[in-house]
């Protein structure tokens, strides 16, 4: 897609029409490679180790997302559109040569007076594997919804997604408009928001067993600074903490994602997640927009951060409540005992 897009930049034939086509088929790419690249990193390394890795990769991610911005302002004012997107595609090829060289990371031992209920747990496993690999896609969604901790997961994450953490818009908004700032201050703002990512991620690498609770705690304090962010007459001083917090909450939320369903069942999980995701991805623009179109960017800010924490908040108080009905619900069709044990282990 990149060096297609570099091709028809350099020779003036990209047009709206095209820039959409070349969208749905990134889009059809990263369907695929998402799941996928989730889970490599779990085969990676040791599972006490799954939340460090994933911290790392937001490491990478936030410095990409730094260094890369740089990279290509240079690249566009000195050699043109085109050949950033050439350096674009260069760099998946770089990605591409890895692969036939990783390793996968050796199984772990069991202790000696486990051995043989890990036996009859592997025949188990593999009972459950041959199962799964035979499950719809309808079926993979009833297992998601079946588990509440990955349910209230992706309600966390979808309002702060579209409410809470599309800094992309509201600061850009708020900086170049109501704060009567330049391009080069959004700029700024941007290096500040990778910077406190980095960190954010360096210090989520030492959360080994994160919860949903947690997420949710994060998520709340992230929308109280954004709030504080749309009453304060300069954000220098709060976009720090702000992508330090919503860093650690993504590399929280990552890490009971991938860690929370059984291994036979991740590729499932990661499927409807980055469904879901699209989703909230598609609705989130223009329900922002439409929101900063009547309140401006500043209450877009208060709002959209008093409808997240709200959220969180009310789910903390009728949790108890909220799982009650939930089994409740789950009881009457679960009928099988794969789903049974499925929704105990849910609970």
């Amino acid at each position: 897609m990149a060096f297609t897009t570099a091709v028809l930049v350099a020779f003036d034939q990209l047009n709206v029409g095209l820039l959409m086509a070349l969208a749905v088929v990134t889009g059809l790419v990263a369907t695929i490679d998402g799941p996928a690249t989730a889970l490599l990193g779990n085969d990676l390394v040791p599972r006490k180790d799954v939340p460090s890795a994933i911290a790392l990769g937001s490491v990478v991610h936030s410095v990409g997302r730094l260094a890369g911005t740089a990279a290509a302002g240079v690249a566009i004012g000195v050699f043109g559109i085109a050949a950033a997107y050439v350096t674009n595609g260069l760099s998946f090829l770089f990605v591409a040569a890895v692969i036939p060289f990783l390793r996968f990371a050796p199984p772990e031992p069991a202790e000696p007076d486990t051995a043989a209920s890990d036996r009859t747990a592997s025949v188990d496993q593999a009972a459950e594997e041959s199962a799964a690999a035979r499950m719809t896609a309808r079926e993979g969604l009833s297992f998601f919804l079946r588990r509440p901790r990955l349910v209230a997961l992706a309600v966390i994450t979808g309002l702060g997604a579209v409410f809470g953490r599309n800094y992309g818009l509201t600061l850009s908004v708020l900086v170049t408009g109501a704060l009567h700032g330049s391009a080069a201050d959004f700029g700024t703002v941007s290096t500040v928001l990778a910077v406190g990512g980095i960190a954010g991620a360096v210090l989520a690498g030492r959360m080994q067993n994160p919860s949903v609770r947690l997420v949710g705690t994060l998520t709340a304090a992230g929308t109280l600074l954004q709030i504080a962010a749309g009453f304060s007459p300069s954000l220098f001083l709060l976009v720090l903490p702000m992508a330090l917090v919503e860093s650690v909450s993504d590399t929280a939320g990552t890490t009971v994602l991938q860690t929370d369903p059984p291994p036979y069942m991740r590729g499932r999980v990661l499927g409807v997640w980055r469904s879901a995701s699209t989703g909230w991805g598609l609705v989130g623009p223009p329900l922002l927009g439409l929101l900063m179109e009547f309140a401006g960017a500043r209450g877009a800010l208060v709002v959209g951060g008093l409808l997240v924490a709200g959220a969180v908040g009310a789910g903390t108080l009728l949790r108890t409540r909220l799982l009650t009905t939930w089994e409740v619900g789950l009881l009457a069709p679960c009928t099988s005992v794969s789903s049974q044990a499925a929704l105990g282990q849910a609970a």
